[in-house]
């Protein structure tokens, strides 16, 4: 332990995308800041193993999908040879690229930051443990932004090789001809569909009755009868109870009442289900930080814990677990530490699944408002009627706002579709900013565009599409 104890205004662990920005912003703000990662630069699990080497792989995979889909339109191609070394230096290259950036960017805004471990001593002081030696780093203000991890399944567990989870999966260890993902949901769907479209023969199997739990049916529709096109089999309302070593590959048992062969092997199993907190081994318990039962670190409005020196911000910090609700969380913070009076109060936080098609949603869903019993309208354009989806020959793809009866406020909207994603933001305004049904009817939209639809779905509420007959009725 170095004897001389080093000091800073404000101390972030974590260099995630709650993480960095938060350290950014704070030393844009005059605030002396040190960052600790355990990594060479910032760009947490986010840059490094999640958000952006998937989405680079899934590029790959539209790619892939939009050659073969060529034939319909009289366009042929040879099955594509896929160098997998290549495409693994690729998806490395991006990554580099990136986290290289952001620690030239931290570097120009004169951030100390120190690759290590933090963990808490007491609510005024850090030990980072690094390669140099632990040291003792004393802080008026703290915030962690330590994220997550993929979580296991339980009763599950087994060490091999020919088991995965969302991180190695990421590393493409090979392109194997047969494997299972555990779990329905986004990160699944994500990677099924990247080794699906690498030529891996891929089965899902989901506990509930459908895939992505939680999501408007209506748009998960869409995606499920593209989902039964490109995966081998698609397992409902089935658990996996064991699995076991084989000869080739995992030997996996499953109960269920919609399941045909009870016993299958796969080459590999990628197990998705669901993240969890990073808040164990942070030194917590030298400090009043509580935790809830989820692991997950109590917070308020501002952000701040049960410590009035210690702030949380992103996966750590409960749900949503989105790097982009975790990035707005880091700047509040920032802000509140400078003496400003803000908080976090969004209305809208938009969430996209970055599957073929996508699926992306804000504010109030339609779901949601059922649970909750709330009156409202519903207008949904369906991309059959729209010339841009139909010169992509893309027409499965819906677009949906959720209206407040009496005021025709925008309260939410949900998207299935390609490039679902690229269109939402439009929404999240919407909603932030208490837009209208007739706002959003009345702003010219370019034709032909996909953003089109948005318009559209305005417009049938109000029962005068141009390019659907769906008189409002009364």
């Amino acid at each position: 332990m170095n004897e001389k104890m080093k000091s800073t205004q404000l101390a972030v662990i974590g260099g995630g995308p709650g993480g960095y920005p938060a350290a950014f912003l704070a030393a844009g703000l005059g605030m002396e800041v040190t960052l600790i990662d355990m990594e060479l630069n910032p760009g947490g699990v986010c840059l490094y193993r999640g958000c952006i080497p998937s989405k680079a792989l899934l590029h790959v995979a539209k790619v892939i999908t939009e050659a073969r889909h060529a034939s319909n339109w009289g366009i042929k191609f040879s099955e594509p040879q896929i160098d997998i070394d290549k495409l693994r230096e690729w998806k490395d290259g991006v990554v580099k690229k990136l986290t290289g950036g952001l620690g030239q960017l931290s570097r120009q805004r004169k951030i100390n930051y120190v690759q290590g471990r933090g963990s808490f001593i007491n609510p005024q002081t850090l030990k980072i443990q690094n390669k140099k030696g632990d040291e003792l780093l004393a802080f008026n203000h703290a915030i962690l932004a330590t994220g997550s991890r993929p979580a296991k399944a339980p009763g599950l567990q087994l060490e091999s090789p020919h088991i995965l989870d969302s991180t190695s999966a990421l590393d493409l260890p090979g392109i194997s001809k047969t494997m299972l993902v555990i779990g329905g949901g986004y990160i699944g769907l994500e990677l099924g569909t990247v080794y699906a479209a690498l030529g891996t023969r891929v089965s899902v199997v989901e506990m509930t009755s459908g895939l992505m739990p939680g999501v408007d049916r209506d748009l998960v529709s869409v995606l499920s009868k593209r989902v039964e096109k490109i995966f081998d089999s698609v397992m409902l309302n089935t658990k996996v109870v064991e699995m076991k070593e084989d000869k080739d590959g995992i030997r996996v048992r499953f109960e269920g009442t919609e399941i045909k062969e009870p016993e299958q092997v796969f080459e590999k199993v990628l197990v998705c289900v669901g993240r969890q907190p990073n808040s164990n081994d942070l030194g917590l318990e030298n400090t009043r930080v509580e935790l809830d039962s989820h692991g997950f670190i109590n917070i308020n409005a501002q952000r701040l814990t049960a410590e009035r020196s210690i702030y949380a911000i992103g996966d750590v910090a409960g749900e949503p677990m989105l790097a982009h609700k975790a990035t707005h969380e880091g700047r509040v913070v920032a802000e509140v530490i400078r003496g400003r009076g803000v908080a976090f109060d969004p209305r809208a936080i938009p969430a996209v699944v970055f599957t073929d098609p996508e699926i992306a949603w804000c504010g109030l869903t339609e779901t949601q408002a059922k649970q909750e019993n709330r009156q409202v309208k519903v207008a949904r354009f369906p991309w059959t009627a729209s010339g841009r989806a139909t010169t992509l020959d893309r027409n499965d793809g819906v677009t949906k706002l959720i209206i407040d009866p009496e005021t025709e406020r925008i309260l939410g909207m949900g998207i299935v579709g390609t490039g679902a994603g690229e269109l939402i933001s439009e929404g999240v305004l919407a909603v932030e900013m208490g837009a209208t049904a007739s706002d959003i009817e009345l702003c010219i939209h370019p034709h032909p565009t996909l953003s089109e639809t948005i318009m559209e779905s305005a417009e049938v509420f109000f029962g005068q599409s141009t390019h659907l007959y769906r008189p409002k009725r009364g």
